[in-house]
């Protein structure tokens, strides 16, 4: 139930899910838990232990190594709801039919998500849920109950190899291997409408390594197996290439920038904070942040994430954290499915465990070029199906002592209180904050009016002021009042000295909390500029300067505040150019220096 809310939801990007998600998955988490205490059971899972290690690391880095906590903490949150996952479906799910029905569960959500891409792409190809529209750049391309088309490829690729299997599995009547090809048929249709390289490559390679990896022919048998199966899929690589247009337009797209553009500048960016902080990271959520210390010119998007999560998690957490997860990762990969290989599996699947194993490699390879564990539904989908590939290879434990028993209800206890006191407060005051934001967003590139934004500040304020009542810690919701009240003085003329006031108030408790955001030092300095303080805000804004200095916000509003006093005439426009440089599409600093040049 938590992974369909999560997923038709957006993927659970959006905090307003995640109130609910997070319920939901404590739910889940305590019912294992409470079922282990109060019954004869076997003991948890040891491969549920095993992730335990960096879940403790990644909370410490959020508690105290990050300079960023709230992003720690929401990062954080995110690797706990997959983890919670994991431990349910590992110690929740014994027989082969309750398997078997959570696969099967997971199917339909696959044959949904399909039927949606199908509706997006050919219906309306601005459609998204819950009522949002489609980014530009993705017109075209199917993401299904996702934002982003790839996040729909990710999840596909956790469902074809196993219905793959199915259909070649002569174990099965002939019915079900129908049923099993009919799957198989749609999830690559979906995965054709999503136009996503990264998982077509991800799933080509996957494929490829299956027959070396899980044959017991003779190598020499398995390489020529392996190699017609990349043959047959580039052949039908060609014939899309061929006769999809917009395969063919992404596929020129690549070969036009000589390969991505924009991903390895991402790329060298989360390279150099895990090069500065090789042990412990930049800290946890810290990505979208320090990044500004190594912008180039030329690279103005608002990256969140490294696409790339194994150098996001690098930069994030240092070579500790990497290594506690994606180590832990290696060792169960090696103990399920190299070590004993000749170990007999849980009877009663419909496919072998081999078809989980190369589905999670499939994910693997494509977290080279995405940010899947960013995405809620995606890294709870990968944690389900790696829980049920370990318990098909590793069977159960022994009964549970009385030890494990009280453990259980201890960690039930837990699970319920930090969940009421600090993950669901979270979320609801981000949810409220985000919403905020979106809305203020939209409203600057739109052409509304006057009686427009008042509306929109009388629905903001409050709405701000009550976020920050709910998690006081969320610095950013502390940024983002200050720059609320700093708009309200464009409607409420004549109140600049005590909006301004207020605002400073506001911006300071967000640098007190992270004073490495380039963001809040500007919200700081249009308070301050707003009392007249012109000389403190200056200060503010070269702090915003030297945090982010390839940054054409920072020098837009670096040009506006020199423009406030005519004998920096010339260091205004000089900053002002300085801003069109770095971004020439900017509308406010064109509007800036047409002024300038007029009105010195």
């Amino acid at each position: 139930m938590s992974l369909t809310w999560t997923t038709l939801c957006l993927g659970g990007y959006r905090p307003e899910t995640m109130v609910v998600t997070v319920w939901l998955n404590a739910a889940l988490l305590v019912s294992v838990l409470l079922a282990g205490a109060l019954q004869k059971g076997p003991a948890p899972h040891p491969a549920g232990w095993l992730l335990l290690p960096f879940l403790a690391y990644a909370a410490a880095n959020a508690a105290w190594l990050t300079p960023v906590g709230w992003l720690g903490w929401h990062d954080w949150l995110l690797w706990a709801q997959a983890g919670a996952v994991f431990w349910a479906v590992l110690n929740g799910v014994h027989a082969a039919p309750a398997r078997n029905a959570l696969i099967g569960l997971l199917a339909l959500l696959g044959v949904v998500a399909v039927g949606l891409a199908v509706y997006q792409r050919f219906f309306d190809q601005e459609w998204l849920m819950l009522g949002r529209l489609q980014a530009p750049q993705f017109i075209g391309r199917s993401s299904g109950p996702f934002g982003i088309p790839n996040s729909l490829g990710a999840l596909l690729l956790l469902l074809l190899p196993p219905a793959l299997a199915a259909g070649f599995n002569r174990a099965l009547a002939p019915g079900r291997r129908m049923f099993a090809w009919t799957l198989a048929a749609i999830f690559a249709l979906g995965l054709i409408l999503t136009i996503s390289r990264g998982a077509w490559l991800a799933l080509a390679l996957a494929l490829a390594a299956w027959p070396l990896l899980a044959g017991r022919r003779s190598l020499g048998q398995r390489l020529a197996v392996s190699v017609g199966v990349l043959a047959a899929l580039i052949a039908a690589g060609l014939a899309l290439y061929q006769s999809v247009p917009g395969v063919r337009l992404r596929i020129d797209q690549l070969v036009a920038d000589g390969g991505e553009r924009t991903r390895p500048i991402m790329w060298r960016i989360g390279w150099s904070i895990f090069r500065e902080h090789p042990a412990t990271g930049g800290g946890a959520g810290s990505y979208n942040v320090l990044l500004e210390k190594f912008r180039p010119e030329n690279f103005q998007d608002d990256a969140q994430w490294a696409h790339n999560d194994y150098l996001n998690t690098l930069s994030d957490y240092g070579a500790v954290g990497f290594g506690l997860l994606f180590g832990v990762i290696a060792v169960l990969v090696g103990r399920c499915y190299w070590w004993r290989r000749d170990e007999k599996e849980s009877a009663g699947a419909p496919f072998p465990s081999a078809a989980l194993g190369i589905a999670l490699l499939a994910f693997a390879l494509q977290l080279f070029v995405d940010f899947h564990f960013k995405i809620p539904a995606l890294g709870m989908a990968c944690a389900l199906v790696g829980a049920l590939a370990v318990r098909s290879r590793w069977p159960g434990a022994a009964p549970a002592g009385n030890s494990l028993r009280l453990f259980s209800l201890i960690a039930a206890a837990a699970v319920v209180g930090f969940t009421a006191l600090r993950a669901a407060p979270h979320f609801r005051a981000e949810a409220l904050r985000y919403d905020v934001r979106r809305r203020i967003d939209s409203f600057a590139l739109g052409p509304g009016g006057a009686g427009e934004e008042r509306a929109l500040l009388a629905f903001a304020l409050p709405r701000v002021r009550r976020a920050v009542g709910i998690d006081p810690v969320n610095a950013q919701a502390w940024a983002d009042l200050a720059y609320v009240l700093t708009l309200t003085t464009h409607i409420e003329t004549g109140r600049n000295p005590a909006l301004g006031a207020e605002a400073e108030q506001a911006a300071r408790r967000a640098l007190a909390l992270s004073p490495v955001v380039a963001e809040f030092w500007l919200r700081l300095g249009v308070a301050l500029d707003l009392q007249g303080r012109w000389s403190d805000a200056g200060a503010a804004f070269n702090e915003a300067l030297r945090l982010a200095p390839n940054n054409a916000t920072g020098w837009f509003y670096q040009g506006y505040h020199f423009s406030l006093r005519p004998n920096f005439h010339k260091l205004a426009v000089a900053a002002v150019a300085t801003c069109l440089r770095l971004d020439p599409s900017r509308r406010d600093a064109e509007a800036l220096r047409q002024r300038l040049a007029v009105t010195p």
